[in-house]
């Protein structure tokens, strides 16, 4: 196996000014090789993985790849977010409470709600023949819904939002800012659940409070950083995944009016959205010493598994390089594999579906603002803002 040249975690996980720049250098180190030896400025050396198979292969064996870290830039965090950063069979006890929530069952009761959502978001846009799509429409849509699934006050989205930002798309260099958004985060949910235990109410935190493991409650600390890691995943996940899927179809017109003109095509076409345009980077934490592609890597050290890398991947896909709507046999990784693939994908792919056919059916025909440039942010990519313009009737 061909290892790739030494990196530099800094100098290749910071905001851009072109969308899609952080894909394209992922797919220029694939090129290179497999796997490649990094540090974090300067120390702490680690892997960067490329290819489908040593992803996937990382990812299905926790025992040697833990997720008690799972940024390459923080091997022993401070913190924990439950159930990402704990190992089976711990894991796995966490799956089995959180698994009726997001169940298909679960997910197929919401659907009315989100489409009342996505509607009314629709309702206060379609008129104004432009808007910025990721701050009116991407976050605000599948925020409500975890906001009210957790029974939260929808009037705190805005600070929430804030809070998302620091953590998840801050610069490495800006670790200490990620850390203190979390802290306060933490003091939110802190104050609710007190609230909770005084006054219960049907929503996720009041079940959480009667929750036991081994026959043990879970604690408030446990609960906390439950809390930390679903609003992490609730206010970013599907709204950047909604960005990138519009951007692509802003650009290529030609995928958007078929899609409109056959509405059956929607459900492959977003699979391939999540394989062209996977953001999530994961990290994972060697526990003995082994290797990767042929790399050797010492226990502690971390491995980054980038999923778009993976499912870019030309050895796994025919035309990996191409956003195919009607590709078959789509088997990627956007949701991750092994015990952490993601317990949300079902809730995920129906926020997906109901906000790209409810946009498309109103507003079938859209472009880009020329005027306003459009950035991305490192760490968990995603896009900053996307202009969006369209003729009113």
């Amino acid at each position: 196996m061909t290892l790739g040249e030494p990196l530099r975690y800094e100098a290749i996980n910071t905001a851009v000014s072109s969308p899609g720049e952080h894909f394209a250098r992922y797919d220029a180190l694939r090129e290179k090789g497999n796997v490649h030896p990094a540090t974090v400025n300067g120390r702490n050396p680690f892997l960067l993985v490329s290819g489908m198979a040593e992803i996937r292969a990382c990812l299905q064996d926790p025992a040697t790849f833990s997720s008690s870290a799972v940024t390459v830039d923080d091997p022993n965090p401070p913190y924990m977010w439950i159930p990402e950063m704990v190992d089976p069979p711990l894991h796995t006890k966490w799956r089995h409470l959180l698994g009726p929530f997001f169940a298909p069952g679960a997910v197929d009761r919401l659907k009315p709600r989100v489409h009342e959502v996505i509607n009314e978001i629709l309702d206060d846009v379609e008129g104004r023949g432009e808007c910025d799509y990721v701050a009116d429409v991407a976050l605000r849509f599948p925020n409500t819904i975890f906001m009210e699934i957790f029974g939260l006050p929808v009037s705190d989205a805005a600070q929430f939002q804030v809070w998302e930002t620091a953590i998840l798309h801050a610069d490495p260099s800006e670790g200490k800012l990620a850390f203190a958004a979390m802290q306060e985060v933490m003091e939110y949910f802190r104050q609710l659940i007190a609230e909770r235990r005084a006054q219960p109410r049907e929503d996720i935190i009041s079940v959480a409070l009667t929750w036991s493991i081994d026959e043990t409650p879970v604690s408030d600390q446990d609960l906390l950083s439950f809390c930390l890691l679903m609003f992490m995943a609730g206010l970013d996940t599907v709204a950047m995944q909604l960005s990138y899927s519009m951007y692509h179809l802003a650009l290529h017109p030609d995928d958007r009016r078929r899609l409109v003109a056959d509405p059956s095509l929607w459900p492959s076409a977003i699979e391939e959205f999540l394989r062209y345009y996977s953001f999530v980077s994961p990290g994972r934490k060697a526990t003995r010493r082994t290797e990767v592609g042929g790399c050797p890597i010492e226990p502690g050290q971390m491995v980054w598994l980038p999923l778009a890398s993976a499912n870019r991947d030309p050895a796994e896909f025919p035309d990996a390089h191409l956003v195919k709507i009607d590709r078959e046999g789509n088997r990627h990784l956007a949701f991750g594999a092994g015990p952490h693939r993601c317990l949300g994908s079902h809730l995920a792919r129906q926020e997906l579906l109901v906000g790209l056919t409810e946009w498309h059916r109103r507003i079938p025909e859209y472009r880009l603002d020329p005027d306003i440039p459009i950035t991305e942010h490192g760490r968990q990519v995603g896009l900053n803002n996307l202009p969006l313009v369209w003729d009113r009737h």
